[in-house]
Formats: C-alpha cells, sequence, structure tokens
C-alpha cells in the first residue's frame, strides 16, 4: 500500500486542510442517510445515521473522531465508497456529536471502549451479512481498545476492524496538538465546539465541574483535566491519556486490524508510532510518508478523496473474502 500526495499539495498541514475543506467526496451532494435513535444502557441515548442495503451484504461501520459526524468529509467519502460496493453503511454519532446533546453526565473519550462494544454487538444482533469496522482518529484509538479488550472474542462481532490516522500514543498526541501552529488552529477549533457543550452538560447537571476552570482551559491537556478524564473515571488528563492509548496493547488483537498513519501527520509524531515488531502478527502497519491527518487527497485540484476508502475498504473487503474461503474450507 502506498500514497504520494499530489504536487499541489506539499506538507502534512495543507495535506490535512485542505482535503477537509475543499476536496471532492464522491458523489455529488451529502449522504442521505436514514437516522436512528438508540438508548443506551444508562439510558441515554445516541443517533446513528444508515445508508442502508441488504442484510446479506457486508455492513461497513465508521467511528468519527473528535468532534466529528456522518457529514465529515471523511465520513461521505466512505459513504460513497459503500454505496459503490453495495455494502451497507452505519455511523453511530459519539454522545453528543449528532447535533442534540445527550442526557447523562458523560460524553465520550479516546478510550470508550464500552460504548464500541455495545454499538458492536447491536449491530452483529441485527445484520446477518459481513461487518467490517473502520474508526477515523480518536474513534480509531476507541475502536482498537475495544478490539483489544475482547481478544479472541472480537472475531465472533466483526470480521476486521481498521484505524486511520488515530493517535495511539495519546500523550505524544497530545503534546503535539498543543504546540505551535497545532495550537494556534486546531486546538482553538476543538475547544470552540467542545467548550459550549460542556457548558450545556454543566447546565444539566448542575456541580458537575467547575465553569470556571473550564472556561481558562487553553489547550486539551487542561480541557481534558477539568471534563474528559473526571467525567468519565479518570484520575486526571495523565491517568487518562495513559489507559485509553492502544499503542502499549496492540499485540493481544486477535482479529485482522490495518493501523494507518502518516508519517507527516501534525498530529501524531511518526517517533511515536508503533513498529511491526510490536504489534503482534493480527495488526497490519500502514505508515505512508505523506498523506496529513485524515487526508489522502489524489489527482487534479480540488483532489478527490477517494484513495483512502478504496485502499482500506480494499484491505477489509480481503479479509472478508479470506474468513469466507476459510469458512468454505473448513
Amino acid at each position: 500500500m502506498n500514497y504520494e500526495a499530489p504536487l499541489w499539495l506539499p506538507g502534512g498541514q495543507l495535506q490535512t486542510i485542505w482535503p477537509a475543506l475543499y476536496a471532492r467526496r464522491g458523489h455529488p451532494g451529502q449522504p442521505l442517510y436514514q437516522r436512528e435513535r438508540w438508548v443506551t444502557p444508562d439510558a441515554d441515548f445516541i443517533d446513528v445515521d444508515w445508508l442502508r442495503s441488504s442484510t446479506q451484504q457486508p455492513l461497513l461501520v465508521m467511528f468519527h473522531g473528535l468532534e466529528g459526524s456522518s457529514v465529515s468529509h471523511y465520513a461521505q467519502a466512505f459513504a460513497n465508497y459503500a454505496r459503490a460496493q453495495n455494502y451497507g453503511f452505519v455511523v453511530p454519532h459519539f454522545r453528543g456529536c449528532s447535533g442534540e446533546i445527550n442526557r447523562g453526565p458523560r460524553a465520550y473519550h479516546s478510550g470508550d471502549f464500552e460504548e464500541i462494544g455495545w454499538i458492536l454487538s447491536r449491530l452483529r444482533q441485527q445484520h446477518q451479512g459481513a461487518i467490517v469496522v473502520v474508526g477515523i482518529s480518536l474513534g480509531g484509538n476507541a475502536l482498537l481498545r475495544w478490539a483489544e479488550e475482547m481478544g479472541a472474542q472480537a472475531a465472533r462481532v466483526v470480521d476486521a476492524v481498521a484505524s486511520i490516522c488515530s493517535p495511539l500514543d495519546l500523550a505524544a498526541s497530545g503534546q503535539a496538538i498543543g504546540r505551535g501552529f497545532n495550537r494556534l488552529v486546531y486546538t482553538r477549533m476543538f475547544l470552540a465546539s467542545m467548550k459550549p457543550k460542556a457548558m450545556l452538560k454543566l447546565a444539566q447537571h448542575p456541580g458537575l465541574f467547575s465553569a470556571k476552570k473550564l472556561r481558562a482551559a487553553r489547550d486539551l491537556y487542561e480541557f481534558d483535566n477539568v471534563f474528559t478524564a473526571p467525567l468519565h473515571g479518570f484520575k486526571n488528563t495523565q491517568d487518562y491519556w495513559q489507559r485509553a492509548s492502544a499503542q502499549p496493547h496492540l499485540n493481544q488483537i486477535r482479529l485482522p486490524a490495518l493501523v494507518v498513519n502518516a508519517l507527516n501527520d501534525p498530529f501524531i509524531p511518526a517517533s511515536s508510532l508503533p513498529q511491526q515488531k510490536e504489534v503482534g502478527p493480527c495488526v497490519t502497519l500502514w505508515q505512508p510518508r505523506q498523506g496529513g491527518h485524515v487526508g489522502f487527497a489524489a489527482g487534479a485540484l480540488p483532489g478527490h478523496l477517494r484513495t483512502l476508502p478504496m485502499t482500506v475498504g480494499g484491505w477489509l473487503s480481503a479479509q472478508i473474502n479470506s474468513k469466507q474461503r476459510d469458512n468454505f474450507n473448513g
């Protein structure tokens, strides 16, 4: 697997920003999703957006990234890929990311593998065909944490998983996004979305955290210390980043897993990425020199986003075919 950025798209920052704003996602217009609301085991809710096909056809599940949704540029690109393959496609939204704040005294986080597990188990119960799963950035780390926790049992729920541009070492990525250009642009963008949601959560549940400390947070470390860590059972940011990181446990994965990280991703230092000898036989690493953070645009201006879905989707399809051959021969 290889990727080379077009000559007109140099550098990790541009390869991150341009695809998100301007590159073609595939089929004109946004995917026409059907939305379902699922009640969670703790009496909260999540919203799930579908492009349906036959329950006998493969189902492609996508877990979005930090503050993402079913209309994020990467979700639209994968939706168009799934439609072309006649696959079903579904985006379960993490809590608070579907356009409506959730009810409970929690949100979502990078190690939210219990939520991933509940969602995938429900999908397995209602879908007869193969299920493959893609996680983007935060969603990919949480997906890999689920695969690690499940071990051999994961293969009874889904056929293969893939993470794309995921911060597998949360401390390294947290430090990277808190410096220089990243702090000025991405940190500011994320906090502009996350802080108002947190204040809505505080209005729902007075006393949940300190409004003064939240308003004073200037980076993700401080935000996680006030909000994400204590609301989800962690002592502080350091405890959260350490316990939620997927990288230390990749050798525990027992189903086919593809881990994609560009070496010029502005959020994820290349020096923090795993090597093949560290991850075990079930994990395939793809670490191209270029691509940015969930970018991978190709072609002439303004570029298109077909490369990533076709490459990752092709790998996932190969895992489905391999499993079907093994079952037939067995």
